[in-house]
C-alpha cells in the first residue's frame, strides 16, 4: 500500500533524526527532497560536498519507492551513480527530483536530477537502485 507524504516524513523523522532532508512532495513513482546548504554542508572552494549530494539522492531514492511500496524500512540501497554535473551554489537548499523507472518485487531502480535551488540546469545525476525484502505483500 503506497505511503502519503506525511507517513514517509514522519518515517524519516523518528528513524533517520540526523538527516536535514525535507519531503517536498511525493507522486506516482516520483519524489521531491530538498536540504538546506551551511557551513556543514560546503568543502574547500565554496561548494556542497559530493557525500551531501549523494546523501540527498539517496533520501530521495527512498521517499519514492516508500510512495510506491509503502512503509518498508529494510528497503536498501544496493547501488548508486553520480555524475557531478556542475558547481552547487554554496548558499541555496539541493532539490532532488527523483523518478522511479522500474519498480519490481525485488528491486527497484530510479534516477534524481540534484539542482541547485533557482539554477535551472542540474548539478548531478544519479542512478540508483534498491532492494525490497521478500516480505513485501503486493
Amino acid at each position: 500500500m503506497p505511503a502519503t507524504k506525511e507517513q514517509i516524513a514522519t518515517f524519516l523523522a523518528a528513524e533517520f533524526p540526523q538527516s536535514q532532508c525535507i519531503v517536498e512532495a511525493v507522486g506516482k513513482n516520483c519524489a521531491t527532497v530538498s536540504h538546506p546548504v551551511g557551513v556543514n554542508e560546503l568543502r574547500p572552494g565554496g561548494t556542497v560536498s559530493g557525500p551531501v549530494l549523494m546523501g540527498v539522492a539517496d533520501v530521495a531514492l527512498y521517499v519514492a519507492l516508500l510512495g510506491e511500496i509503502g512503509i518498508v524500512p529494510l528497503a536498501v540501497t544496493t547501488s548508486l551513480t553520480i555524475n557531478f554535473l556542475r558547481k552547487p551554489s554554496a548558499d541555496a537548499r539541493i532539490l532532488a527530483e527523483c523518478q522511479l523507472i522500474k519498480v519490481g518485487r525485488s528491486l527497484a531502480v530510479g534516477e534524481v536530477s540534484l539542482y541547485s535551488e533557482g539554477m535551472a540546469d542540474p548539478v548531478a545525476h544519479v542512478v540508483g537502485t534498491y532492494s525490497i525484502p521478500p516480505t513485501r505483500v503486493d
